[in-house]
């Protein structure tokens, strides 16, 4: 049995927060933000939308896209570091507004790595026949534990949304090979205390080694050649860490996702997000050979790669 992506759903929320708006809150510009991190703007819920309603939205997107009812749903899996609070779960929160009956529920936490962790633990579920249908959902709410008056993080993150179901596909397809890791030594550079701290210097190191190993590490594990690759999703984090997993790859700049631009970093949330964009937009088709990969606090990592379609 090979499991794999079934269905996929994203919320965003609909303020829209530019660079230009925070030059009028913070000391920075337009141009220092986008040469250094290639976001242009990013999305930022209402006070009143939490974590769990955001995660509600692309789960139910995700379910319909899979051509199932919440009660087909065996198990829920939310990636967040930003729950609404510390118990109970965003997963028990969301398993009862879906009417997800049947359901086990929990959260799984590995920061911006966390999508790929809850694919990975679904899989397993899957594969295993224990559930016939998980779904993962990677899912922040940065804004809340954001300083806006710092500049070296404020500029960086967004909130928002993406699930997936995760199930049986045929022979051939689904997912092809995985890693994860993590490196609890360099904890101390991303973290959270009363908001999100950083050492964007060590954390910018690691990422860029990581994530193009991990990208390379599952493409071989496949049994495949880095040639191979349709696409690479990456967590959309930084562009420049972007480009470095895809050049690590030899891919040219089309066959790499970006929405880091319209988005920012939105966590767990990213590579969700930006998978069903690029689907949408006809960049992802059946029988593509993508790699998804992303690394986050902890420090976490975790890559997929992934013969495309049911």
């Amino acid at each position: 049995m090979n499991a794999g992506l079934i269905g996929v759903g994203k919320y965003v929320p609909s303020q829209i927060v530019t660079n230009k708006d925070l030059e009028a809150r913070i000391d920075t510009t337009d141009e220092w933000i986008r040469t250094r991190t290639g976001i242009e703007e990013r999305r930022i819920a209402e006070a009143d939308m939490d974590t769990s309603d955001m995660a509600y939205h692309a789960a139910v997107s995700a379910i319909e896209n899979a051509g199932l009812q919440p009660e087909d749903i065996g198990m829920i899996l939310v990636a967040t570091v930003t729950g609404d609070r510390p118990f109970p779960s965003v997963a028990t929160m969301i398993q009862e507004r879906l009417g997800a009956r049947n359901a086990a529920a929990m959260d799984v936490s590995a920061a911006c790595a966390g999508f790929m962790y809850g694919v990975v633990t679904a899989k397993h579920f899957v594969e295993a026949g224990t559930y016939k249908h998980v779904l993962v959902v990677g899912v922040e709410k940065l804004s809340k534990i954001t300083d806006w008056e710092d500049r070296n993080t404020a500029v960086l993150f967004g909130d928002g949304a993406g699930a997936a179901v995760v199930s049986e596909v045929s022979e051939g397809r689904g997912i092809l090979s995985f890693e994860l890791g993590a490196d609890g030594v360099g904890g101390k550079y991303l973290y959270q205390d009363k908001y999100i701290q950083m050492n964007g210097r060590e954390v910018f190191k690691f990422a860029v080694r990581q994530m193009g190993e991990s990208a390379v590490s599952v493409t071989e594990k496949a049994g495949l050649t880095t040639d191979d690759v349709d696409y690479l999703i990456p967590h959309q984090a930084n562009i420049r860490i972007m480009e470095a997993s895809r050049e690590r790859l030899g891919l040219p700049v089309e066959k790499m996702s970006k929405t880091v631009h319209k988005y920012g970093n939105t966590s767990a949330a990213s590579i969700p997000i930006s998978l069903v964009d690029d689907l949408a937009e006809g960049r992802v088709k059946d029988d593509d050979i993508i790699v998804l990969v992303g690394f986050g606090g902890g420090l976490t990592w975790g890559a997929l790669c992934i013969k495309w379609g049911k």
